[in-house]
C-alpha cells in the first residue's frame, strides 16, 4: 500500500526564531519519496514555514486520513501560549504575544494522529524549545499519543544569541540520502551517534512495545540548559501550592481584601480583583510589578525578580528571591516544596547572573535535600535537579571550583545517574581532565 510523507518545517521570521527549521528541506527533498516512507510507492507533501494554523491542520489531515502508513518529519520550535499554558509548533508569524493565534497548537496534532491504527505513523521531531516551554517539559512530558512512533530530540533553547541548526534531522537526511531506510529505532541510534549533545530531551517510542512514557509520551531525558533567548527571556521555576503566582495567588473571588504581610522584608498585599489578587514588592526601595487593579501579573512575586534579571539586576532578584526563600523556610519548612521552589529559583538566577558554580551547588543542594527528604533516587524533580547541576558544573571556568564541585558532583551522581546512559562516566572523564590541567610538573 502507497505511504505518506509530510515534510513540515516552522519557526519565526525574525528575532524570534531560535531555529532555521527549513534550511534542513533541500536535504529531505533530495531523498527519494520510498526511503523516506519505507514503503513502495509514497506521496510527499512538503510545508515550508506555513503562515497558518489552519493551512497545516489541513495538510495534516489529509495526510492522517489517507490509507497507509503515515511518515512525519517535523523540524521547528516550540513555544508556549502563556493563558492556558499549551505547547505550540511556532509558526512564521507567531510572536511570544501572539501564539495562541498564529501558532499551531501541538494538541491538535495528537488528535489528528488520535485515530490512526496502532504504529501506522512514525514521527521524526527535531524540535528546539523556548524557555517557557522548556520549563514545562521538566515535569510534563510532550505528548505524542500511544498510538504512533515517535524518535527525534526537543533541544533547549540556543546559549548564545543567533539561530540554531536542526542537526538530528540533517543527519538522518544523510543518512537517509545513502538509499537505505533502516527501521526507524536504528535509524535513530544512528543519528545520535552522531549529532546529540549531553542537554537535549530525547524521544523513542515504540507503538508496538511496552514501556513508553505515562499517556503516551515517549521515554525522554532532561538535562539543563543554559537558558538565554534572543530576547533574553527569563522563566523562573514553576510554583508549587502555597507559592504566590499569577494564576493562583489571588484571593478568592468576593472577599473585599487579602491579607497584608511583611515577608522578610518585602510588603506583599493583596486586593480582590476578580481573578488577581494585586501585589506590590519593594525591590531595593522601588516598586516592581506594578501593583495595580486589573493585572493578574502585580500578584506574581516572581514578576519582580523576572523584572530586575532583564534589567540586569541580578544581585537585586537573588536577594528577593532568599527573602522568600527564608519566609517559606519559617512558614513551611526546611526541605518542602515551598522552601525548594525558591532555592531551585534562585540556582536559575546565578545560571542567568553567569554563575555557573554557585547555580550548580544550589542545585545540587536541592537534590540533597530532595533525597533527605526520602524522596526516590528516579524521581523526576530528583534526577532533573541532579542534571541541571551537572550541566552547569560543565559551564564553569574555573578548573579549581570545578573540581572541587567535580568531586561532590560524582557523589550525586553515583547515587541519581539519571536516565542518560554514561552520566557518571562523564564526570568522571571531565573530573580527571581538570585534575591533569590543573598538574604542573615539578
Amino acid at each position: 500500500m502507497p505511504g505518506t510523507v509530510l515534510l513540515l518545517a516552522a519557526s519565526p521570521v525574525g528575532k524570534g526564531c531560535l531555529v532555521d527549521a527549513a534550511s534542513v528541506l533541500p536535504v529531505l527533498a533530495a531523498v527519494s519519496p520510498e526511503v523516506l516512507s519505507g514503503t513502495g510507492t509514497a506521496n510527499v507533501v512538503e510545508l515550508a514555514d506555513p503562515l497558518e494554523p489552519q493551512a497545516v491542520l489541513t495538510r495534516l489531515r489529509a495526510a492522517a486520513t489517507a490509507p497507509g502508513p503515515l511518515t512525519v518529519y517535523l523540524t521547528g520550535q516550540l513555544q508556549l501560549d502563556r493563558k492556558q499554558r499549551l505547547v505550540h509548533l511556532a509558526l512564521a508569524r507567531t510572536t511570544p504575544a501572539t501564539v495562541r493565534y498564529t501558532a499551531f497548537p501541538w494538541h491538535w496534532m495528537v488528535e489528528e494522529l488520535r485515530l490512526r491504527a496502532p504504529g501506522s505513523t512514525t514521527l521524526f521531531l527535531d524540535l528546539h524549545a523556548d524557555a517557557e516551554v522548556w520549563r514545562q517539559l521538566a515535569g510534563r512530558p510532550l505528548p505524542v499519543g500511544p498510538r504512533a512512533n515517535v524518535y527525534g530530540r526537543i533541544a533547549p533553547p540556543p546559549s548564545r544569541r543567533g539561530v540554531a541548526v536542526p542537526q538530528y534531522m540533517k543527519a538522518l537526511a544523510t543518512i537517509l540520502r545513502s538509499g537505505q531506510r533502516l527501521p526507524p529505532a536504528v535509524l535513530h541510534e544512528q543519528v545520535l551517534l552522531r549529532t546529540t549533545e549531553y542537554g537535549d530531551i530525547l524521544l523513542a517510542q515504540d507503538a508496538g512495545a511496552a514501556g513508553g512514557g505515562p499517556q503516551g509520551a515517549p521515554v525522554v531525558v532532561l538535562p539543563e540548559p543554559a537558558m538565554v533567548l534572543p530576547e533574553q527571556v527569563v522563566v523562573l521555576p514553576e510554583p508549587p501550592a502555597g507559592v504566590p503566582n499569577a494564576r493562583t495567588g489571588g484571593a478568592e473571588a468576593g472577599k473585599a481584601e487579602a491579607r497584608g504581610t511583611d515577608v522578610g522584608g518585602v510588603d506583599v498585599r493583596g486586593a480582590d480583583v476578580g481573578d488577581a489578587d494585586v501585589r506590590g514588592t519593594d525591590v531595593g526601595g522601588a516598586e516592581a510589578g506594578g501593583a495595580k487593579a486589573g493585572g493578574a501579573e502585580a500578584d506574581d512575586p516572581h514578576l519582580a525578580i523576572t523584572t530586575a534579571v532583564q534589567d540586569g539586576r541580578h544581585a537585586e532578584a537573588d536577594a528577593l528571591a532568599a527573602r522568600w526563600e527564608e519566609a517559606a523556610r519559617r512558614e513551611f519548612g526546611a526541605g518542602t516544596a515551598q522552601e525548594l521552589h525558591w532555592r531551585e529559583v534562585r540556582a536559575d538566577l546565578a545560571m542567568f547572573a553567569g554563575d555557573a558554580a554557585r547555580s550548580c551547588e544550589t542545585w545540587m543542594g536541592v537534590a540533597e535535600a530532595r533525597l533527605a527528604a526520602g524522596q526516590d533516587v528516579r524521581d523526576p524533580a530528583v534526577e532533573a535537579a541532579v542534571d541541571r547541576a551537572h550541566h552547569q558544573w560543565g559551564q564553569i571556568g574555573d578548573p579549581r571550583r570545578a573540581g572541587e564541585l567535580g568531586l561532590r558532583l560524582v557523589e550525586l551522581r553515583s547515587r541519581v545517574p539519571g536516565r542518560r546512559e554514561g552520566a557518571l562516566d562523564h564526570v568522571r572523564q571531565h573530573l580527571a581532565e581538570l585534575r591533569s590541567a590543573q598538574h604542573v610538573p615539578g
